[in-house]
């Protein structure tokens, strides 16, 4: 007898699985693909170079406490993220900077001065709805064209203007030369790689996992107390309200004899090729090596599920299953698709450092009603 079954080697997974066996609770883990890790799976190639499976994985975070908490499962290496993006034949720093706007305009604007250019280039949009709302209202139409309807209409298949606004809103346009992609506190690579912090992280002796296995071959089989999934929250339900629609990514892999690719570790195409991007993962690892990997982007509605579409729509849709998942004794849905909401890796460690302290209290309230 299982005290919790849980579904999905990733970090929603994983997380509480190490919590919850640190309290002495047996934990049983499956998973249907091979390996431990989710998406953020990473291996050596047959080059021996460090790639990650499922695209580039890179941590940053504000929050101490997952800092700290992803701490006790490995050391780090620091790094800040740099993209550059290749518009109109050249390379710029994206998200839109100073230097960005210097570049693509032939200026030598100061701070003060690329706040007064990008104000006479935005165009007021009320209310902000869209996505494309969004970016228009900061830098108007030209930039929009240049660096966002492009790319996102190969991302998701929607022009901005069928977007939610959380979607450009989530990239900033600065008025200074900070180049980095993001300005978290933390930000740093597991310095022996992810798989080796899952490793770690799912080496209690409380902890059994089960590969190449789909839960529902065993679900009825295993004796368990509660279910922890953090598979798609439709599929669980058998899609009774229909399928929510995500994004997919089709990756290509290249090793390339030679020392280095490009400049930064990823450079975004928003209006050339049909790929998003390049990302060459010596940038982000630090690994030496003579030969270099990159991996090219091509977004596509077919394949794993990556990115919930984050519209009206398919959150009335979630909002249902949501209501059923509620309603559904002993089992807890968490994650990126088991709450169809787009996370960062940070974020859903948090959202499970949060379900374990919810989890943790009810057992103490059923152990209180018990001894009454």
């Amino acid at each position: 007898m299982y005290d919790y079954l849980i579904t999905g080697c990733g970090f929603a997974g994983s997380v509480l699985a190490e919590r919850l066996a640190g309290q002495g609770k047996k934990v049983l883990i499956v998973d249907k693909r091979d390996h431990i890790g989710g998406n953020a799976y990473d291996y050596y190639n047959e080059d021996g170079i460090l790639i990650h499976q499922y695209g580039p994985h890179i941590f940053h975070t504000n929050s101490e406490e997952v800092f700290r908490y992803l701490s006790k499962f490995t050391d780090w290496r620091p790094y800040e993220h740099r993209v550059l993006g290749s518009v109109d034949g050249q390379l710029v720093p994206i998200p839109i900077n100073l230097t960005t706007i210097n570049k693509l305009y032939g200026k030598n604007l100061t701070s003060d001065e690329v706040v007064d250019f990008l104000a006479s280039k935005a165009e007021a949009r009320k209310p902000v709805l869209t996505s494309e709302d969004v970016v228009i209202n900061a830098v108007g139409k030209e930039l929009y064209e240049k660096f966002f309807r492009g790319y996102t209409r190969k991302q998701w298949d929607l022009d901005p203007s069928e977007l939610d606004a959380s979607v450009t809103a989530r990239v900033p346009t600065r008025t200074n030369s900070d180049d980095r992609y993001f300005t978290d506190t933390f930000q740093a690579m597991p310095k022996n790689g992810y798989t080796e912090m899952f490793r770690k992280m799912l080496s209690h002796p409380n902890i059994h996992i089960m590969l190449n296995t789909n839960f529902r071959n065993i679900v009825d089989l295993i004796p368990h107390r509660k279910l922890i999934y953090t598979g798609p929250i439709d599929g669980y339900f058998d899609f009774q309200f229909g399928k929510l629609p995500y994004r997919s990514i089709d990756f290509r892999f290249e090793t390339l004899d030679q020392d280095q690719y490009q400049d930064t570790g990823t450079v975004n195409y928003p209006t050339s090729n049909l790929y998003t991007r390049i990302t060459e993962f010596k940038h982000l690892t630090g690994q030496v090596h003579h030969k270099t990997a990159i991996v090219y982007e091509y977004p596509t509605g077919e394949g794993d599920p990556y990115y919930p579409i984050p519209r009206k729509e398919n959150q009335e849709i979630y909002n249902r299953y949501k209501k059923l998942a509620e309603e559904t004794p002993d089992v807890y849905f968490t994650g990126r698709l088991g709450t169809y909401k787009y996370y960062n890796m940070d974020q859903v460690v948090a959202q499970s450092l949060a379900l374990f302290r919810k989890i943790t209290k009810e057992s103490e309230h059923e152990l209180q009603i018990q001894s009454v």
